[in-house]
């Protein structure tokens, strides 16, 4: 496939969501990129510049939106309206993926391994919630991305307070069993797993300060697992991905405990695409550099 045949394209940015700033980043990251490769690209601000969807001849899209609005089907099923193709996941693999609570509804039901999760809301019992899931856990709003409104409660007393921070969110809020072990990432591309990277923090836990403004983060790749061990992983993240619908590319972010279980966490079906985003780093190791990978993910574009 030419740089021609793509025609024109759309590369969608910002939007609303609680992660504008880094869809901002990704997006102009992807608008360089393209036009490095030579072909014809403009950004496109979702929050004020959606009209030019319509106003200008464009051919071809490319999603790199995070959050809500852009990941979770909205924009999907608004480009299908236009007939316009686009990057990564349908509608369906969209919503579902961006919805915690139903991706591990999903992983369940398919007995895949996911830590244990309860709903909270105000008829909560917090300390029946704890002597389930013990301590620590994690508090997470279901419709969030990059570790937004997430917090991690060591004690009974901070649930509570966490479960209301997290519902500032107005969406689902979940608690969910702490897993104690090795935090893994696997990029997919074109139904392919990328090498999986090993990520370590000395925070708390991957937060969103361990994803986009700390250096003290460390991204390693190869992540030190046997071929055998890293292609089981790899297997159930392709299958993970699939079993929510999910296509054309994205991550899927896992952690295996000190006996090596893993367990999913979650499916990102716009992964970030930012100097600190693990999607390039996972490619680059593979020989594909960012050039070469934004315009295998424009392939993945379809009516």
């Amino acid at each position: 496939m030419t740089t021609m045949q793509f025609g024109k394209v759309a590369v969608l940015m910002g939007g609303n969501s609680a992660e504008r700033v880094i869809s901002l980043k990704s997006g102009q990251a992807v608008l360089e990129a393209l036009l490095q490769q030579g072909i014809d690209a403009i950004g496109v601000d979702t929050a004020t510049q959606l009209h030019l969807l319509t106003e200008k001849e464009i051919d071809t899209i490319f999603i790199a939106l995070h959050g809500r609005g852009g990941e979770d089907g909205t924009i999907q099923g608004y480009l299908e309206t236009l007939n316009l193709p686009y990057t990564g996941s349908r509608i369906l693999g969209s919503a579902l993926a961006m919805d915690k609570l139903r991706t591990k509804q999903i992983w369940q039901a398919t007995e895949f391994p996911t830590p244990t999760s309860v709903i909270l809301d105000e008829y909560t019992d917090f300390n029946e919630v704890a002597e389930l899931l013990g301590l620590p856990l994690m508090v997470k709003p279901v419709l969030e991305g990059s570790s937004v409104g997430m917090a991690k409660v060591k004690a009974v007393d901070e649930l509570k307070q966490a479960w209301q921070q997290a519902a500032e969110y107005q969406c689902t809020v979940i608690a969910e069993k702490f897993v104690t072990g090795v935090e893994y990432t696997v990029a997919i591309l074109h139904n392919r797993a990328l090498p999986i990277i090993r990520l370590e923090t000395p925070r708390d836990f991957y937060d969103f300060a361990a994803k986009y403004t700390e250096n003290t983060t460390q991204y390693i790749c190869p992540c030190g697992l046997s071929e055998m061990e890293e292609q089981k992983l790899q297997n159930l993240a392709l299958r993970a991905f699939n079993a929510v619908s999910a296509s054309g590319w994205g991550r899927v972010d896992m952690i295996c405990d000190e006996q090596g279980q893993p367990y999913l966490l979650e499916v990102n079906t716009v992964p970030g695409m930012t100097d600190h985003s693990l999607v390039p780093m996972a490619a680059n190791v593979s020989g594909v550099d960012f050039g070469q990978l934004c315009v295998e993910i424009l392939k993945t574009a379809k009516k």
